[in-house]
Formats: C-alpha cells, sequence, structure tokens
C-alpha cells in the first residue's frame, strides 16, 4: 500500500497539467476569495479558474463553504482529490465543478480528469473586482480615465468602476491585470 498523497505533492505536478491544458497561464496559490483560501487560481485570457484541493489526507468538512465562496469569484472551479475520494467526491460539489483525479503510478503522479468543468454562473464581477488590490483599481481608473477618488472608501471606488466600465471590457482588464501582477512593489517599499 502506498502512502497517502499530499497537498503539497499535487500541486506541480497539477500546475503542469494546466499549463498543457490552457497554455499561458499565471497561477496564484493561497489566494483569499470570501471567508476561504482558494488554493490554486489560474488567470487564462478568458477566465478565472478556482482549484480546491483535496488530498487523500482530507475530508470534506469545509467543502460546503468552500464551494459558496469558488462561485462567487471563479468562472469555472475544479476539486482535484486524492483517489481515495474519487468515488464520492461528486456527492459534495455542484454538477457544473470539474473533478480531476490523482493518483501515484510507481515513482509519478497520473492526473485524469473526470469532469470537466462547466460554466458557473454565480459569479459575479464584482466579487473578482475585490481580488485586485487598491493600486491595481487606480491603474485601472487611469488607464479608463476615470477619477481617482483616493480619499473615499473602497465600496464607493468599487460601485464607480462598476459603473463606469462596460462588463466585457472590465473583465479584460481585471484578467490582464491579475496576469500582469507585480509583487516585487512589496521589495522595493521595504527597502
Amino acid at each position: 500500500m502506498t502512502a497517502p498523497l499530499k497537498d503539497a505533492q499535487i500541486r506541480d505536478p497539477l500546475c503542469d497539467y494546466f499549463e498543457e491544458k490552457y497554455g499561458t497561464v499565471r497561477f496564484f496559490e493561497e489566494l483569499t476569495m470570501g471567508r476561504s483560501r482558494a488554493d490554486i487560481v489560474l488567470v487564462t485570457n478568458d477566465a478565472l479558474i478556482g482549484v480546491e484541493i483535496k488530498s487523500d489526507a482530507d475530508t470534506y468538512e469545509r467543502l460546503a463553504r468552500q464551494v459558496k465562496d469558488y462561485d462567487r469569484f471563479f468562472d469555472f472551479n475544479y476539486v482535484v482529490v486524492g483517489s481515495t475520494h474519487a468515488l464520492h467526491v461528486r456527492e459534495h460539489i455542484p454538477p457544473y465543478w470539474g473533478v480531476i483525479s490523482v493518483e501515484r503510478i510507481g515513482t509519478r503522479l497520473d492526473l485524469y480528469e473526470l469532469a470537466a468543468p462547466g460554466p458557473n454562473k454565480k459569479v459575479r464581477l464584482t466579487n473578482q473586482l475585490e481580488l485586485l488590490w487598491r493600486r491595481e483599481w487606480t491603474a485601472l481608473q487611469a488607464a479608463n480615465r476615470l477619477h481617482k477618488y483616493a480619499d473615499r472608501r473602497r465600496s464607493f471606488v468599487k460601485k464607480y468602476i462598476l459603473a463606469s466600465i462596460p462588463p466585457e471590457d472590465l473583465k479584460r482588464q481585471v484578467l490582464e491585470i491579475l496576469r500582469e501582477r507585480d509583487y516585487s512593489v512589496f521589495e522595493k517599499e521595504g527597502s
């Protein structure tokens, strides 16, 4: 009998799998959204994809709450499971979620897509906008020649952005900003 797969063992092969499937993609790990944290978020040219990993060592205890949060933020969602969960995970997720099973074959991991994800009709652009930092909102406002409102609350600025930029343009720009996110700004500020 082989040892149960752990989350950390699954991540790198999973990212390789997604790069092969989707091509150019930006990954974020442990991204806070709502009251949950997304294990992996993929930013493609036209969608945000949430990925929840349930390794062999995990339970379904928090999954109901996690599903609600993922559905608020992502256009498509996957649950990635160790082989011990593969037969029963569908009982715990909506039918439009994708399922990937991970199994150890000798020294490598085999990933098999049991179900492709369908479009998530519960996602809202207003929630996706929340994934951006305030400085990214400022860049978004500048790119669209909008007033900065630097002294106003985040909720006011968010409503202003949503009312001022057509949804299809805003979605495209949010994806572009996330694909280009630069963490080095924190290194510069700290030095």
